[in-house]
């Protein structure tokens, strides 16, 4: 670890020396300057870490004194710099912890209907009302881009917007299957019924961060429809876009104008493509770091909303929570601290090797 805060500490001082020295070249300036200011709280706590160093090497000295008083004097300086060496260690090891640099971004959420019919589409409003409540305890923003209503209470698919500072950072985790297990209000025999919903949590990206040729994509337009297929709109407003390298297909009608229907499309499959991206990246550095939090696996059954027994467990921790109706309602908080707690301990483990 004295290696790496050395090595940050020298690309401090470099930072600082080339600032005096960019003259007008603004844009490098704001480089410059951004990255002075993401390393400047780690500079600080290490700088005072091999202080601390420094003064433990030279009070152990003083523990050869003649001075009996001198000695024990020192011995108390030492177990209490001993205590801030261990304290100024532990910070450090965190904030040496890779962030994920999408972190404060918006997120797009995307909601699908699994196996289980109209029970899957009925749970699928569940989690989209769980999200959107969750969202509205966090102060942030819900925007829908585009949704596909089964017409009993449903959700086919549903994707939309959730804006605010760190959206990603806590949402990311929820990708992957939910599963239900309910009676539903049409089973005359009481069975429980299972089935299955699948969320895809992608960050907001900027259009600077990928570029898509016009030659990959096809882009058709229609009249919106609404629940069970009605035309809603007799101008030709909704957009569909196909990607035709990776194949993927994204439809917006919800917006009044096919160029706002056409823009949000572009921001979902440019989303989706960063992810995918993301993902190939994860996959080749799965060698040194294989964990099933926050990979946004989505075939994996990630939780279980269990209603007979009133239990929501996430398998990913092993947690269980006994407030199926509270957490439905947004307070998902208890799962998403723990699956953040395993997610920087795995990273710290790496950061400690």
């Amino acid at each position: 670890m004295l290696e790496k805060i050395q090595g940050i500490i020298d690309r401090f001082d470099d930072i600082e020396k080339q600032l005096a020295t960019v003259g007008d070249d603004y844009t490098r300036a704001i480089e410059l300057s951004k990255e002075r200011a993401e390393l400047e709280p780690i500079v600080i706590k290490a700088r005072a870490y091999q202080q601390t160093l420094e003064r433990i090497e030279d009070t152990e000295a003083l523990l050869d004194a003649d001075d009996e008083e001198m000695r024990m004097l020192a011995q108390m300086e030492l177990e209490s710099l001993r205590d801030k060496q261990e304290k100024l260690e532990s910070k450090l090891k965190s904030m040496l912890v890779p962030k994920d640099p999408r972190d404060q971004r918006n997120v797009i959420m995307e909601i699908r209907a699994g196996t289980g019919g109209d029970e899957a589409g009925l749970f699928a409003a569940d989690l989209f009302r769980m999200y959107t409540y969750y969202a509205e305890r966090q102060s942030w923003k819900t925007e829908i881009l585009s949704l596909h209503e089964t017409g009993i209470g449903g959700i086919k698919e549903v994707s939309y917007m959730i804006k605010g500072k760190g959206a990603y950072s806590r949402l990311k985790y929820e990708s992957g299957v939910h599963r239900v297990q309910r009676v539903p209000e049409t089973e005359s025999q009481g069975r429980i019924h299972t089935s299955t919903v699948t969320v895809a949590v992608l960050a907001e990206v900027d259009d600077v961060e990928i570029e898509i040729p016009e030659s990959d994509i096809s882009i058709d337009v229609y009249k919106s429809a609404g629940a069970g297929g009605q035309s809603v709109q007799k101008n030709s407003t909704a957009v569909r876009i196909t990607h035709h390298p990776s194949g993927m297909v994204v439809a917006c009608q919800d917006e009044r104008s096919q160029l706002q229907n056409k823009q949000r499309a572009m921001s979902i499959l440019k989303a989706r493509l960063f992810e995918m991206e993301e993902k190939k990246k994860q996959e080749e550095e799965a060698a040194t770091r294989r964990s099933q939090v926050g990979t946004g696996e989505r075939s994996e059954k990630i939780r279980t909303y269990n209603f007979p027994q009133n239990r929501v467990t996430d398998h990913r921790v092993n947690i269980s929570s006994y407030n199926l109706n509270g957490v439905l309602d947004g307070d998902i908080d208890e799962f998403i601290d723990e699956l953040t707690m395993v997610d920087e301990a795995e990273k710290l483990a790496l950061v400690e090797e």
